[in-house]
Order: C-alpha cells, then sequence, then structure tokens
C-alpha cells in the first residue's frame, strides 16, 4: 500500500490544499509533500492527526476496498479565469487537477493575446491547437503551431505562448508538475 497515495486522495477529497493540511496539523507543506510522494513516513502520532484532519479512522484508512474515483467531469465543474489585459481565458477542465500530476487546462488567446511568461521548471508541456495560431517562446528559441497540430516541450527555459492568428486561438493544453 502506497501511504502517502492514500493520504493526497483523501486530503483531494476534502478539498484541502497541502499548506492548509499541513496547517492543521502543523506540518510543513513540504513535509506534506514528502509524505504524499513517499519520500518519509510519519510517526504515528503524527499519522494519527493527519487522519483526524482528513475525516477518515485508521480502520477506514487500511481498508482495502477502492472507492470509487471520479472520472467524468461535467462542464459545471470547470473554473474559468479571463486576463483582459494579456487577452486570454483559461478553463480549468478538472478542479483541483493544479494538485495533481497533470493539469488540463482549454486556453483561448484572443487576437494579438499572450498567456503568461513562466520560469523555468520541471514541468512538461503538451498543447494541441484546436483553432489558429500559436507561437511559442522557449528560451531564445521560436516555434510555430497551427490548428491540428500539438506541441510538447520541457518547460527547463522561460517560456511563453502567443497568438499569431488574426482572431481567435484556442488550445488544450497539459502541463505537469502544475505551474500554470
Amino acid at each position: 500500500m502506497q501511504i502517502g497515495k492514500k493520504i493526497k486522495t483523501l486530503r483531494l477529497k476534502k478539498g484541502l490544499t497541502q499548506e492548509e493540511l499541513g496547517e492543521r496539523t502543523d506540518l510543513s507543506k513540504g513535509y506534506i509533500s514528502q509524505l504524499e510522494r513517499d519520500l518519509s513516513s510519519p510517526s504515528m502520532e503524527t499519522f494519527f492527526s493527519i487522519l483526524e484532519v482528513l475525516g477518515c479512522t485508521p480502520k477506514q484508512f487500511f481498508d482495502e476496498e477502492e472507492s470509487e474515483q471520479r472520472v467524468v467531469y461535467g462542464e459545471e465543474m470547470q473554473t474559468d479565469y479571463k486576463d483582459e489585459e494579456k487577452g486570454y481565458e483559461i478553463t480549468w477542465l478538472v478542479p483541483e487537477s493544479n494538485e495533481m500530476e497533470m493539469e488540463p487546462i482549454w486556453l483561448t488567446l484572443w487576437e494579438n493575446g499572450e498567456f503568461k511568461e513562466f520560469e523555468p521548471s520541471l514541468s512538461e508541456t503538451f498543447a494541441y491547437v484546436l483553432e489558429g495560431r500559436i507561437m511559442i517562446t522557449l528560451g531564445k528559441r521560436t516555434y510555430f503551431a497551427k490548428a491540428g497540430e500539438s506541441i510538447y516541450f520541457h518547460a527547463s527555459d522561460v517560456h511563453q505562448i502567443s497568438n499569431v492568428h488574426s482572431g481567435r486561438t484556442e488550445l488544450i493544453l497539459v502541463a505537469t508538475d502544475s505551474y500554470l
């Protein structure tokens, strides 16, 4: 059994961030992260404290019956954000996906719009262009992709996605190690 994975699943079901769980258990966000990745093991006292906050008994925690996971996410579960100044709209397709390994979004770039510039990270980014044409600036290099094409890159350099289409551009973008 992966104790860390199960703690993370319970935390997400409870709607807590790592920081919130840490605050409620007097643990650091970093330690919670280590526990969830099975890089550290909690003491019994810490473990029981975490379970109490997560509303789970030890018996429930170690019960081998799998609870059913959510597979389908309806449109009503999506969250939108618009940045009028930069000219983009982002729709998070899966709630709390920034706490998961992948974060899928629907990105709409208005004419001359650009997504925010990101610092280097350990993330990997995949996108599929649904409509229009984008320019990806990755470090000192520039790449272009049009409707029907995909992009995939390691975010190890400063990077930014811009609309170079006369009109709206839409894409589905998935990032790991969320940084969106």
